[in-house]
């Protein structure tokens, strides 16, 4: 996301708008391989943004610039494709389908106004697709159908609408229809007019066939319905079944209304490569999706969060934008995609990038005050220089080094807080070593560049197992982080994962700790005995002095229990920290003279090593408290592989739609490659979380792995 010079297809300058009036922000969604990338390029090439269409699978297209998408042939992250059409500036920001990327769908759900959900017309909609289409119900975010894929051999444009229309609800309802001639072309069921693109694009007007004018007739009439149902004027519905005809205006101004409000989703078809639908998609994008001035702001607070701030999109107002994503480049460095909620964003000004509330994800909290050099609006890899970027549209800066992806911009005599949006927690271990000691400083470096960029990634420095452990969200997705890696010039290499395991006694035992030194001068002198009982998961440790007598000096019993802590961090039999155990310290010698501090911690050591010699020690395994959301047909299967895992099922209760929540207990150990084996079991469509719940005994069966 770097060369600032027009890549070869390239032409015109970039817009910079002035009234959020005329800029839309549409992400496009759906499901890998529904051909998001390839109708962006098809709408890129004939706004005349590009001179040609690039091709997923050569690796040409604007969007997939990055070399993984380019090897995998599949977007892997979030890119923007701004084109202008009748004056308004469409920013396209096209997302990956795979669930993996999950985050950066997130992310172009933050920064769009309105989503085009992409379907092949070829596939069906499967239970993936509806989780995707959730994603966006989750965030109230409006939504139109593009049924793409039109020129596949299995094209079944009206099998698809029915598709829709059961998966997604009765809101589905198509604008357009395929024309039933042997001509390319679509049929309005608004404006009742033929779209022929015979001759390509864009599209001649002219009459229905005689043929199609009963199945229009019947679709139009339901779409009528179905808008005016949305409408705010309860007289239309009364006006329309008494046979008035309601104006096209009328009833795009309604269709406007209706699917801003989240509740109703036009439908239009779409060939890529004949350009047949795409001079109807960007009306539609225009005359139908909501401008980011009907779309509500994220909420925005003081620094603090104590004060709630009450903002518009007005160009005029205090500045307040966001980071929606992080990209480094080899050539010009940290790269941010910028969405400007309020005001009005400068080059050569200072602004203030503040982040907070992502710390458990390894982005400590921060501000700081930076100078933005430069603005430019992207184009897929390419960043064309722009004057200013108002409230509404889409920007990128370089250079600013604080911000990382979540971090809100703002002025620094007004700084502003935006409350993040949800991030998907990353479950499936990676754990990396350089290849060499020459790649460690390298590998640093990129490692803090990724995790700056990318929230679902989670980096873990295990202290216990000395694993540089990642997590990510799958196998597709670490794949992605160490071919970045790896073209960051670090070489790494993976190896298994290792679980943090404890040791506690099995039952009761004593201990003997001997600490006699003489060579010369002043020794070392200190016995100490002690017995040890075990207690309960998760009660942790107790000292207790029973000591009488004076057999022990006051002074040195702190020294005791100090050098038994420390037997405990370091281990015994297995050299695992040492849990759940209650110490007692029931008598032991000093010498006036040769007694100290650090002669009673070793002989408190020793004690414990003593007892654990004496007793037997067992192994504690992590377990965690598992919660599976999965479609009620694969509830089965789920449940059969839990029980393989040596998971105890708590229970289950419906989550509704036809899905169900799964809570069960599972040993950490099982899990590592649970979040790809999930996706197998269940095509994806399942999710998970987990968390510690304590430590269990490690079956004997098992111990000496």
């Amino acid at each position: 996301m770097a060369d600032k010079q027009p890549r070869n297809g390239d032409s015109g300058a970039a817009v910079a708008v002035d009234d959020p009036r005329m800029v839309r922000n549409v992400v496009l969604v759906g499901p890998s391989g529904s051909g998001k990338t390839t109708l962006t390029e098809a709408l890129l090439t004939v706004s005349g943004t590009v001179n040609r269409a690039g091709s997923v699978v050569e690796g040409t297209t604007v969007c997939d610039h990055d070399p993984a998408a380019v090897r995998q042939q599949r977007s892997v992250g979030l890119a923007v494709a701004p084109v202008l059409h009748d004056g308004v500036k469409i920013n396209l920001i096209d997302t990956p389908g795979y669930a993996d990327f999950v985050g950066e769908l997130r992310a172009g759900l933050r920064a769009a106004d309105a989503a085009l959900f992409v379907v092949s017309a070829s596939e069906g909609v499967d239970a993936a697709t509806v989780a995707l289409w959730e994603e966006c119900a989750a965030v109230g975010m409006p939504r139109a159908v593009v049924i793409a894929r039109l020129d596949h051999h299995r094209a079944d444009v009206m099998g698809e609408i029915a598709a829709c229309q059961e998966a997604f609800g009765a809101g589905v309802l198509p604008l357009y229809l395929p024309a039933s001639g042997g001509e390319p072309g679509l049929i309005g069921l608004i404006t009742q007019r033929l779209y022929d693109y015979s001759n390509g694009y864009p599209p001649a007007l002219g009459e229905p066939d005689p043929a199609d004018l009963d199945r229009m007739t019947e679709a139009r009439n339901e779409l009528i319905e179905g808008i005016i149902a949305e409408s705010e004027d309860e007289s239309l519905m009364d006006r329309y079944l008494g046979g008035e005809e309601i104006s096209e205006d009328t009833l795009i101004s309604d269709l406007e209304t209706a699917v801003a409000r989240g509740s109703f989703h036009p439908v239009m078809p779409v060939c890529a490569t004949t350009s047949l639908g795409l001079a109807e998609v960007l009306n539609g994008i225009v005359r139908a999706f909501p401008s980011p001035l009907e779309h509500p702001l994220p909420r925005i607070s003081s620094i603090d969060g104590t004060q709630t701030i009450e903002l518009a999109a007005d160009p005029g107002g205090p500045l307040a934008a966001e980071v929606v994503r992080t990209a480094v480049d080899s050539y010009v460095g940290r790269v941010s995609l910028v969405r400007v909620f309020s005001g009005t964003l400068r080059p050569e000004r200072p602004v203030h990038v503040s982040g907070h509330g992502l710390a458990e994800r390894g982005h400590e909290d921060h501000d700081a005050d930076e100078r933005v050099a430069h603005l430019y609006s992207p184009l897929g890899a390419n960043l064309r220089e722009v004057p200013y970027c108002v409230a509404g549209d889409l920007c990128a800066l370089t250079k600013v080094g604080s911000a990382e992806t979540g971090d809100t911009v703002s002025s620094p005599e007004h700084p502003l807080l935006m409350k993040p949006w949800t991030m998907p927690e990353p479950l499936l271990p990676v754990a990396i070593v350089a290849h060499n000691r020459s790649d460690e400083d390298t590998l640093a470096r990129n490692l803090s560049r990724l995790v700056a960029g990318d929230p679902t990634l989670r980096l873990e420095r295990n202290a216990e197992t000395s694993q540089l452990v990642l997590w990510c969200m799958g196998e597709a997705h670490a794949d992605v982080v160490l071919s970045r890696l790896r073209a960051g010039g670090a070489e790494v290499d993976t190896e298994p994962v290792k679980v943090s395991l404890r040791e506690t006694f099995a039952g009761p035992a004593k201990g003997h700790g001997r600490h006699v030194k003489q060579s010369g001068g002043h020794g070392q002198y200190a016995v100490c005995d002690i017995e040890v009982e075990p207690l309960e998961r998760g009660a942790g440790f107790e000292f207790v002095d029973r000591i009488v007598g004076g057999a022990v000096p006051h002074q040195f019993i702190p020294s005791v229990e100090k050098g038994v802590r420390a037997q405990l961090q370091r281990g015994l039999a297995a050299g695992h920290p040492v849990v759940d155990l209650r110490v007692t310290l029931v008598d032991g010698k000093a010498h006036s003279v040769d007694s100290s501090d650090a002669a009673f911690q070793t002989a408190g050591a020793l004690a414990l090593k003593d007892a654990a010699a004496n007793g037997r020690v067992t192994l504690l395994e992590p377990l965690d408290e598992v919660a599976v959301r999965l479609p009620d047909e694969h509830l089965g299967t789920v449940l059969g592989d839990l029980s393989s895992r040596r998971g105890r099922v708590l229970g289950t209760e419906s989550a509704g739609g036809g899905r169900t929540v799964i809570r069960a207990e599972v040993p950490a150990t099982e899990l590592l490659r649970y979040a790809t084996d999930l996706r197998s079991l269940t095509s994806g469509t399942a999710t998970f979380t987990r968390r510690h719940a304590r430590f269990d005994p490690l079956p004997q069966a098992l111990a000496g792995r």
